[in-house]
């Protein structure tokens, strides 16, 4: 039986409040006779918060690896926190038997340069999988000429190492797995998988739903996610409330989740005067009750950022809802336009945006049209349960065998 250890430090477990790639990959693993373990941090990175340990009714094994935390995701505090969680797992690695493969998501990169050396020194097989492309993300926040190029070279630098040490590359978009493969010369194609859902499960979830819990009068516009310094809430806000003033009053809007900036977008809502509602962090099941119940999603990133084809959009194609994007990134904007899912709008221009859901309120043919279109796009490429076998097949391929230096075949 293969040991496949996959090392996932921002990863939650069904009993927490998401819907983790990893665990899920853990099960699928599991089912094709793998023995899987997922070593993970006792520290939450969501929630701030330690873990409520032990997590139970597992089908693999987990290790939790301490790790001291941090309240704010960008700050000095969490690259402390990184490192040392990087120390403590190599401490675990190099203290249990050496597995047949392990899979690292990136980032973080301090964890992911320790594991690629130790990948390469025991000739075990290394995937990375791009969730998040660092330190590009970091620019957004801040990003000073001269200044940031010098500051950030080393995390280049280390990325770059990562990225070439992979025997495979896989990543939750084009643009990620073309910024990977930019350096990788091992794997000749790579491999993109969306981040996706359980499409079985998110269906379940809507015809479980309370019939209490029925549509509102009105249109209902939705935003799932991060409430952070890369999402462009007020300016969803701005619209709702430019729209307000030309006497359209039968708009809310309904921001899912939490995050650090939560209490400004609360404050601007408020100061606005438009009706919005602020539910915090839900269940997965809570979410997708709440979304379903909606006309319209949003997906307001801000200029310059470095996302691209992200968790929320795979759960606004599941729930069939036309998506207005103000995203600049050109992979999600084609898939957009091409496929007839919403409308790209200007990103920060909350006229252009207000404007564009000005027309979706009045034409709800339109909007089932691009709903309906919305949801065949998440048949085709976000069911985790087809989608992620291309990752399976990934780890099947490497741990079959293992070609030395020499060039001959070793079988692990």
């Amino acid at each position: 039986m293969k040991d496949i250890v996959i090392v996932a430090n921002y990863c939650e477990f069904p009993s927490e409040k998401g819907n983790s790639r990893f665990t899920y990959l853990a099960d699928l693993l599991v089912d094709r006779g793998f023995q899987v373990e997922i070593v993970t941090s006792a520290f939450s990175h969501k929630t701030k918060k330690a873990r409520q340990l032990p997590i139970s009714d597992l089908r693999y094994q987990t290790t939790f690896i301490d790790e001291p935390g941090y309240s704010r995701n960008i700050s000095l505090k969490r690259l402390y926190s990184s490192e040392r969680m990087s120390r403590n797992v190599m401490k675990y690695l190099n203290e249990r038997k050496r597995p047949d493969l392990i899979y690292y998501p990136f980032p973080p990169i301090s964890i992911g340069k320790r594991i690629a050396k130790y990948a390469a020194q025991h000739d075990i097989p290394f995937v990375v999988d791009i969730q998040d492309l660092w330190p590009e993300a970091f620019r957004m926040v801040f990003n000073i000429p001269f200044i940031s190029d010098g500051l950030y070279y080393p995390f280049e630098r280390n990325a770059n190492k990562i990225y070439k040490q992979a025997d495979a590359l896989i990543a939750v978009s084009e643009t990620y797995l073309s910024r990977g493969m930019s350096v990788n010369r091992k794997d000749k194609k790579g491999t993109t998988v969306f981040l996706g859902t359980d499409l079985r499960r998110f269906d379940s979830y809507v015809k479980a739903k309370e019939q209490v819990a029925l549509k509102q009068e009105g249109i209902r516009v939705a935003y799932i996610g991060t409430l952070g310094s890369s999402y462009d809430i007020n300016l969803v806000s701005k619209a709702v409330y430019l729209l307000k003033k030309k006497g359209i009053h039968n708009l809310q809007f309904i921001v899912i989740g939490d995050g650090p900036k939560r209490k400004s977008f609360e404050d601007y809502a408020k100061e606005l005067n438009i009706k919005v509602e602020f539910t915090g962090m839900l269940t997965y099941e809570e979410m997708v009750k709440e979304l379903t119940n909606c006309d319209i999603a949003v997906n307001p990133i801000v200029k310059g950022a470095a996302q691209s084809v992200i968790n929320k959009v795979g759960d606004y194609a599941a729930a069939g809802l036309p998506v207005l994007n103000t995203q600049e990134n050109e992979e999600y904007r084609k898939i957009v336009e091409n496929r007839g899912i919403g409308i790209n709008c200007k990103t920060g221009d909350a006229e252009d945006l207000a404007n564009q859901l000005e027309k979706l309120c009045y034409d709800s043919e339109r909007r089932a049209v691009m709903g309906r279109n919305n949801r065949v796009f998440a048949e085709e490429r976000f069911d985790r349960k087809y989608t992620y076998l291309d990752i399976v097949k990934v780890i099947e391929e490497l741990t079959k065998s293992q070609v030395s230096d020499k060039g001959k075949v070793k079988e692990r």
